[in-house]
């Protein structure tokens, strides 16, 4: 199916399983169905199974919307214990959106279904009548059992899905991978019919050395070697090391919810040749999430450092944000240079990222689907560089193979069923429709203007006159707060700027 009738059959009030290979452009589809939705004034609510996913879209974790928590059922009286900024969230909801839907139990979408028709007192429509829209792909990582923990499977074998009876939209176009033999290869590993030749083909690329001079990007599975990796080869370089602070908004238990989907780390430190990470979308398109480049200098002014991205455009990098949005409600945020350390990250977090080149060590893959998800963060063969690889890597589940011969046969069907609508998405296509702006939403610009109501001089670059203030008055023994308020600026600014001149141990 194309992107077009899904995004139709989305907008027509049908509840849908959008699914296709790594690279179909799911989350593309869904934030346009997403900026059409709320242009038609529908009020909706952003999900997905983890913080990280939910970050890319910019919502939150379907246990916290719903309000099921950690729980493995329902507690006793849930509708009378829900609070009241909750209930209105899940009332006021037409649509809900659930991503990365592959790694969801079976008995947790019904827990979700079930909190929905409680609060919304609508006990016999699914989800309590709010439609619902469910992401992802069966074949990446699945939902985990741990010891302990009510045991599930995937959400297919729900009670809540058979009620549902969502439209399968199977996206089958391929905007990832340009290489018709790695496209033969992922193929192959979805369909459980991986043949010698692509094992020989996998195999050539094992201690692959890279031409030129570039470096490139290590892909691991386990969070210490990635840590490690990065360390040491930003200890290698030489010059001084410069670190960025976040700065949060909201209560500190948001703060930690979101910090924990946020890929720029809280402390970012850099030197002149770093190699880094875009990890976030530029609104002005100037890198993208996962876009890497070097850090070729600093600005004089600011400090901000300025990377020259591999498609050759130099950027001075500023602080974006990030939000935890609960519904409408804005629970936290945070600011921080959209980058991070790129010499190695692990195959979790590449996730929904699309990398020029990539040298992936396989050797320690532990759960079915690992290695797809590594093998399809880049668009060829050539620009795929193994350390090595283990049997487990080669696997996926025998069950999403079940569930996907399902799916296509379904998806097949209901594509004919909703082909009329192809009509209207040709006509979208050329008179595309412009969301309406609803009042109190901002861009990053707006944001800064908002902040600057009571930092005035948030994000403007220091001057001397203000550097010198700052020391001197530091030294007088003024507080952080006295200095905000004295130099307009956000208390965080006034730490990183301290701490530039006078190490990082200035402020206890």
């Amino acid at each position: 199916m194309k992107q077009a009738l899904a995004i139709e059959i989305m907008l027509s009030g049908e509840s849908v399983l959008l699914t296709g290979p790594a690279g179909s452009g799911k989350t593309s589809a869904l934030n346009q169905f997403v900026r059409l939705a709320k242009a038609d004034g529908k009020h909706v609510s952003i999900t997905a199974t983890t913080g990280l996913a939910a970050t890319h879209l910019g919502g939150t974790t379907i246990h916290s919307w719903s309000g099921i928590g950690i729980h493995d059922e329902l507690p006793d009286r849930f509708a009378d214990n829900v609070a009241k900024g909750r209930r209105e969230i899940i009332e006021k909801t037409d649509v809900l959106i659930i991503d990365e839907i592959s790694m969801l139990h079976d008995y947790r979408l019904d827990m979700v279904d079930e909190a929905c028709r409680l609060v919304r007192e609508e006990p016999d429509k699914p989800f309590g009548g709010i439609q619902v829209i469910m992401s992802g792909d069966f074949f990446q990582l699945p939902p985990i059992n741990r010891a302990g923990s009510r045991q599930g499977d995937f959400v297919v074998d729900s009670e809540a899905w058979r009620e549902l009876d969502p439209v399968i939209c199977y996206l089958d176009e391929q905007f990832r991978q340009n290489d018709a033999r790695l496209v033969d290869i992922l193929t192959a590993l979805r369909s459980g019919d991986l043949r010698r030749r692509h094992a020989e083909a996998l195999l050539d690329r094992v201690d692959e050395t890279s031409e030129g001079s570039l470096e490139i990007t290590e892909l691991h599975t386990v969070n210490i070697d990635v840590d490690a990796i990065n360390q040491k080869r930003l200890a290698q370089l030489e010059g001084d090391e410069v670190t960025y602070q976040q700065v949060t908004t909201g209560a500190a238990n948001y703060v930690e919810n979101l910090q924990r989907s946020v890929l720029a780390p809280a402390a970012l430190s850099v030197k002149q040749g770093a190699l880094v990470m875009a990890v976030k979308n530029s609104t002005e398109r100037k890198y993208a999430n996962g876009s890497i480049g070097t850090v070729i200098d600093f600005e004089p002014s600011t400090d901000y450092p300025i990377v020259e991205f591999r498609s050759g455009k130099v950027v001075t990098m500023q602080p974006d944000g990030w939000e935890l949005r609960d519904g409408d409600k804005k629970r936290a945020s945070i600011s921080q240079i959209p980058l991070r350390l790129a010499w190695a990250i692990t195959v979790h977090k590449s996730q929904g990222m699309t990398l020029d080149s990539a040298r992936i060590d396989l050797r320690k893959a532990f759960v079915e689907g690992m290695g797809y998800v590594a093998l399809s963060r880049v668009r060829d063969l050539d620009s795929l560089y193994l350390l090595g690889i283990n049997q487990m890597a080669l696997r996926v589940s025998s069950k999403a193979q079940q569930i996907d011969q399902s799916l296509r046969s379904k998806a097949s069907d209901d594509s004919s069923r909703f082909d009329h609508l192809s009509v209207q998405a040709e006509k979208r296509k050329h008179a595309p429709v412009k969301a309406k702006k609803k009042a109190g939403s901002s861009g990053w610009a707006e944001k800064i203007e908002k902040m600057r109501e009571t930092h005035p001089n948030a994000y403007r670059p220091w001057q001397k006159d203000q550097d010198d203030q700052l020391k001197q008055d530091f030294q007088n023994g003024a507080s952080l707060t006295d200095l905000s308020q004295a130099l307009g600026r956000h208390e965080g600014s006034i730490k990183m700027r301290l701490q530039k001149h006078f190490g990082e141990d200035v402020i206890q």
